[in-house]
């Protein structure tokens, strides 16, 4: 059985509380990843922006210059352990209905891990670099 620590990515993009959105966004793209972890030294917790959280901004038509990370995050995440199964993951995303965790061990954040991991992992297939 394969577990997150397996399938996930450890080198996860880490954003600032004070980015606007279109920094995180162009750091996203940059990195071909669609979520970046949120690390704020003044709150508790770790958050998470993903493409979604930019495209509402976007939709509702803000300024991604001038939009901080902070205003458009979630804050309640749902994390992974390292040890979990890939199919303890994939029940967390669909109960939730998002398509990335925030990996823990501890209070320590050690990966992210996607819906594009776990179907990577069950049909076998080889990561795909990064853009």
């Amino acid at each position: 059985m394969m577990r997150v620590r397996e399938a996930m990515s450890g080198n996860v993009l880490v954003v600032g509380p004070e980015h606007t959105l279109r920094q995180a966004a162009g750091m996203m793209a940059e990195r071909g990843v669609g979520s970046a972890v949120v690390i704020d030294p003044d709150s508790e917790g770790v958050g998470i922006m993903t493409e979604r959280d930019v495209l509402k901004a976007v939709g509702a038509g803000l300024d991604v210059d001038v939009e901080r990370t902070a205003a458009h995050l979630t804050w309640d995440v749902v994390y992974a352990g390292p040890d979990w199964s890939v199919h303890e993951a994939a029940e967390a995303m669909s109960r939730g209905g998002f398509r990335h965790l925030v990996v823990l061990d501890g209070s320590e954040v050690v990966g992210m891990i996607s819906v594009r991991d776990i179907v990577r992992v069950w049909v076998g297939a080889p990561a795909v670099a990064s853009i």
